[in-house]
């Protein structure tokens, strides 16, 4: 049986809570109930630096190799707990307490995994196993920076044939905006480009958090750079929008620099997305 640390809140993401290497479980404002996170970058390590990321100690670098065998463990331990036990009731408050998906998120760059393909496939045995079906949906939480290497592609392909969904990050859509807010130095057009090439694959929503840098919200250039993005990748193929601002402090130096937008702005924002035609989820 597996117990937590510390109580289950939607500020809450410890990656450590329930002692597991490889899975922990969250209380998923955005996906309403529980998510069971597979977090495959035990090590801290991601090849971007968000601003507004909550991983401590956060360094550069890829996902270390994973021992499948433990996952496998750690996983089918914790699924049989939540579907025959009682952690659910123990743990979820009213109103929370069902399994939302199983997500590939974590301290860094799930896709970096050398055997992201192998652990996707693992994944989809289990939740089989376990007696959940597709209602139960593997997600996959991606910055899509390495969507064009051939093993990616494996393993978001067979996340879609697995019914699951891709949640790929775009926060800015210029080279300045991307570098000051996700620590790299990316091409819009590539960021486009790797986008459409997700879509095509699996279900795909674009995942953008918006929030005040040093009390500025994102300027009107800012949001129509971003906006040319998706409609570079096409909005026709995109499932919408999630579209989210700050519920939990970041861990990163850059925390000083950011100040939560209001409900109000979040939802210009998402007018703003609207008027191309996608769907978005706001969650101030």
């Amino acid at each position: 049986m597996i117990s937590l640390a510390r109580p289950l809140t939607i500020r809450n993401h410890d990656r450590d809570l329930a002692g597991l290497t490889y899975v922990y479980p969250v209380l998923s404002r955005r996906a309403g109930g529980v998510s069971i996170g597979i977090n495959l970058n035990p090590n801290n390590a991601c090849n971007w630096h968000c601003a507004y990321c909550q991983v401590p100690d956060l360094v550069r670098g890829k996902a270390p190799a994973i021992d499948l065998a433990q996952l496998e463990q750690e996983l089918g331990g914790f699924l049989d707990d939540l579907v025959h036990g009682d952690w659910l009731q123990r743990h979820a408050p009213e109103g929370m307490r069902a399994i939302r998906d199983i997500a590939f998120s974590g301290n860094g760059e799930p896709t970096s995994a050398a055997v992201f393909p192998e652990a996707l496939d693992l994944v989809v045995r289990l939740r089989e196993q376990a007696g959940l079906g597709k209602e139960v949906p593997i997600r996959l939480i991606t910055n899509g920076s390495l969507m064009a290497q051939a093993r990616v592609q494996q393993g978001v392909h067979a996340l879609g044939e697995a019914g699951g969904e891709v949640w790929f990050k775009v926060d800015a859509g210029t080279v300045a905006g991307m570098e000051r807010i996700n620590g790299v130095r990316m091409d819009p057009a590539a960021v486009a480009k790797h986008l459409a090439l997700s879509a095509s694959l699996c279900p795909t929503w674009v995942q953008t958090c918006m929030f005040r840098w040093d009390d500025a919200p994102p300027s009107g250039t800012e949001l129509a750079a971003y906006l040319d993005v998706l409609t570079a990748a096409g909005v026709s193929k995109l499932q919408g929008v999630l579209l989210y601002g700050l519920a939990r402090p970041s861990m990163q130096v850059e925390a000083s620099h950011l100040k939560p937008l209001t409900a109000g702005e979040l939802e210009a924002i998402a007018g703003r997305i609207r008027e191309k035609g996608l769907t978005v989820r706001v969650s101030p």
